[in-house]
């Protein structure tokens, strides 16, 4: 799925060995994102890459909008994530948003620590990996969420999926403290804006 996505390897290697940022202060920066928006680059896992913009407004809602010649456009609303084929005209592939990658940042209530989709955390270069799967279906792919320290914040992720496939997406800085309209994230107002029954 081009939506779920993160990071290759960030070159901001700390000299020295840091110890993890714990998964309660991950939850609380999580739980703490009410609105936010930022660049981001993909790179595919066919080798390819997409930049786009990401739009949150939690709990629930996610945009990601793909420049050209992409044109991709992923939305999250009312439990469900729907990408726009940027190329058709199409009914847009439709998922259940806890099903996806975005469920774990999209929730109402985060709890890492608790998760029992949380399979492993862990410091590398500087950087916290929180790897995340579907305990009943490990097969189905994960997710790999990057988090940066000094502050704390997101910095992208990894999504492998179940062919082994991995799609990375770096984020760019968060601006937050907007204030959206629901109509931005609206499925149903997407789909008459393109003429989709």
């Amino acid at each position: 799925m081009k939506f779920a996505a993160l990071f290759t390897v960030f070159a901001l290697a700390s000299p020295l060995q840091a110890a993890e940022i714990p998964l309660s202060q991950l939850s609380a920066y999580l739980q703490g994102l009410v609105t936010g928006e930022a660049s981001f680059t993909q790179t595919n896992s066919d080798g390819s890459t997409s930049k786009g913009k990401i739009t949150l407004k939690r709990p629930g809602f996610a945009r990601f909008e793909y420049a050209a010649p992409d044109k991709t456009l992923v939305l999250a609303s009312s439990g469900i994530v729907a990408v726009f084929d940027g190329k058709t005209n199409s009914a847009p592939q439709q998922y259940q948003l806890n099903q996806t990658p975005l469920g774990l940042i999209l929730g109402r209530n985060i709890d890492l620590a608790n998760s029992p989709m949380v399979v492993d955390h862990t410091e590398y270069q500087g950087d916290t990996h929180v790897l995340a799967q579907d305990p009943a279906h490990p097969d189905q792919g994960s997710i790999e969420l990057i988090f940066g320290d000094s502050p704390v914040r997101l910095k992208g992720w990894i999504t492998t999926d179940e062919t082994g496939g991995q799609t990375s997406l770096v984020l760019g800085a968060f601006a937050t403290g907007q204030s959206y309209s629901p109509n931005l994230f609206s499925i149903d107002q997407e789909k008459a804006r393109r003429g989709i029954k």
